[in-house]
């Protein structure tokens, strides 16, 4: 009966490493394993020292035995180390791994001297082998590493309970009850005596609690739990290479991705395919170049039923064995329902940008011929500017095209347009000015032009109350400007403010030029119209005076266009 227990145990613990063996992942611990390996073997052994029938088969088995006894408890220590989070030095695994080999070294010293046993002698009662040993001074020692380890053991398993977010109270208890089944067999046995070892059932009632440890770790590793759920999914794809860019493996959906795979051998260049090295290769050198590459990258893929373009994200990282970088690995993810519905998104943006634009352009068209019309409304009250508005936002215009040519000189476009815009609206201000004096057929008495001056300052007011609830602040300040300042002179004897030189803002003297020119070449109830000639010439002694001197260059390049645009007017005006 004896005899089927230790047979029976054997049986169990070898399946059990069985079972271990077809779940086994990468990711499970080497202890773990190292566990599942030794236990079969001691108990195998525990079967044939309780069935040998010579002295030899017994020393030779419990020599065997005496691995787990000097190695398993040093696994067991590792493993709940490990699982606790406990980080400890290489140094620290290597000398207690060395101070087991030696301690297990002098069991094999049983049958030879009597540093382990002094003696021992077998009996056989009922068949079974009774083996009397009285145990030497290094069977002392034996006794104390044992204990330490399991000190040691159970310290790191109170760690991890210490530890509260750090380890699953599950597998803190796994870790503690073979700790306390295996000391309890084995005092039990060592100072109770008894022809059944438990050890072991002890050796088997710990396979089972490692085999719920390593169930669990699983779903708690995310990171592999993750890579392996993406792989298979059939969603992801994954391909490996070594840092010479040979082929180290790829799942199926790699292959569904790129057929050429299937056909390129295990440790050869990826460049022996040129589709690959296109592709795969061409992925790896950029990574290279620069680690922090992570690009999304349109891959057409035909399935076999019809025919459908994918959008895969490609994902390049270093393949660790380890801490170890040994290669490098490619992850092409399907993200083509999230491409097809941002492009879906994208489309409906732009239509939607599209109709604001419209709309918005409808708006300030509307807004633009509100202030045209109120300024043409201004200019149909005084008798003596017809066209006034038009002409000198075309001569604007005209002066701003020969700026823009220049090289030397840097423009906004969008202030360039502005000053052509607020070009209208210089004379706004006119609608505040008594009839009587805006009316006048003749020339202005002292008073009555101070009356008129009025106009410059009264149109940067209404400008500012018609522009104030307006987003562009840019072209109000330029429209105020240009109505507020385009009488003053260069000198300083214009008027409202008497600015000099650049303090008169750019836009104001550029409009200044225009305005005077117009009215040169305009006719006048009181005077005839310029000739061109003659107001080029006046306006450019003007240049340094009444006018900005670093405009004159522009003034003078668009002369042809200006006369060729007052030549063409059927009738031409005076402005005021």
């Amino acid at each position: 009966m004896v005899v089927y227990y230790y047979l029976g145990m054997f049986i169990v613990s070898i399946i059990m490493s069985l079972i271990y063996l077809y779940n086994w992942q990468r990711h499970f611990d080497v202890n773990i394993t190292a566990i599942f390996v030794i236990v079969p073997i001691i108990n195998i052994t525990y079967f044939l020292l309780y069935t040998s029938h010579t002295l030899e088969t017994a020393i030779l088995s419990l020599k065997i035995i005496y691995i787990g006894g000097a190695f398993l408890p040093w696994f067991v220590t590792m493993c709940a180390v490990s699982l606790c989070k406990i980080k400890i030095k290489r140094m620290v695994r290597l000398v207690t791994l060395m101070l087991s080999a030696v301690i297990y070294g002098f069991t094999l010293t049983i049958g030879h001297s009597g540093l382990f046993y002094k003696s021992i002698t077998l009996e056989e009662v009922g068949g079974i082998s009774i083996h009397h040993k009285v145990y030497g001074p290094m069977h002392t020692v034996f006794y104390v590493l044992i204990i330490l380890y399991m000190i040691a053991s159970l310290a790191a398993i109170y760690y991890g309970y210490t530890k509260k977010n750090l380890v699953s109270r599950r597998i803190l208890l796994y870790l503690l009850i073979p700790e306390l089944v295996t000391m309890v067999a084995y005092f039990s046995n060592r100072f109770l005596g008894g022809y059944i070892e438990l050890m072991p059932m002890s050796y088997v009632f710990g396979q089972v609690m490692y085999m719920l440890i390593v169930q669990r770790i699983s779903l708690y590793d995310v990171s592999d739990m993750v890579i392996e759920s993406m792989v298979q999914s059939g969603d992801t794809a994954f391909i490996t290479m070594d840092f010479d860019h040979n082929y180290l493996g790829c799942n199926k959906t790699a292959r569904e991705i790129f057929p050429e795979l299937s056909e390129l051998t295990i440790d050869y260049p990826v460049s022996n395919n040129p589709a690959l090295e296109k592709n795969i290769l061409h992925w790896v050198e950029h990574f290279e170049e620069d680690e922090n590459v992570n690009r999304n990258l349109y891959i057409k893929h035909f399935s076999d039923d019809e025919k459908e373009d994918k959008i895969y994200i490609v994902s390049v990282n270093y393949l660790y064995d380890g801490r170890k970088r040994r290669g490098y690995q490619i992850f092409l993810s399907d993200d083509t329902k999230n491409q097809k519905y941002i492009k879906l998104l994208d489309k409906y943006n732009d239509e939607l940008e599209e109709e604001v634009d419209k709309k918005t352009q409808h708006i300030v068209e509307m807004h633009n011929n509100l202030i045209l019309g109120m300024a043409t409304m201004v200019e149909s009250r005084d008798n003596s500017t017809g066209g006034h508005i038009k002409r000198t936002s075309v001569g604007v215009k005209l002066i701003i095209d020969e700026i823009i040519r220049d090289p030397d000189v840097t423009l906004p476009e969008q202030f360039c347009k502005d000053i052509v815009k607020a070009a209208p609206m210089h004379d706004i201000g006119k609608i505040a000015v008594d009839d009587a004096v805006l009316r006048k057929p003749g020339r202005f008495t002292p008073e009555e032009f101070n009356e008129m001056k009025k106009h410059a300052g009264e149109g940067a007011r209404i400008i500012r109350e018609i522009l104030k609830d307006t987003d562009d602040e840019n072209f109000k300040k330029i429209a105020e400007n240009v109505a507020h300042y385009h009488h003053e002179r260069w000198d300083g004897s214009g008027y409202p403010e008497k600015l000099v030189g650049e303090k008169i803002p750019l836009e104001a003297r550029i409009m200044a030029i225009a305005d005077v020119y117009d009215a040169l070449v305009s006719k006048r109830c009181y005077k005839d119209s310029m000739s061109f000639e003659a107001a080029f010439d006046l306006i450019e002694k003007g240049m340094g005076t009444q006018f900005d001197p670093s405009l004159e260059k522009f003034f003078l390049a668009a002369r042809k266009n200006l006369e060729s645009y007052y030549s063409n007017l059927e009738e031409i005006s005076s402005p005021a």
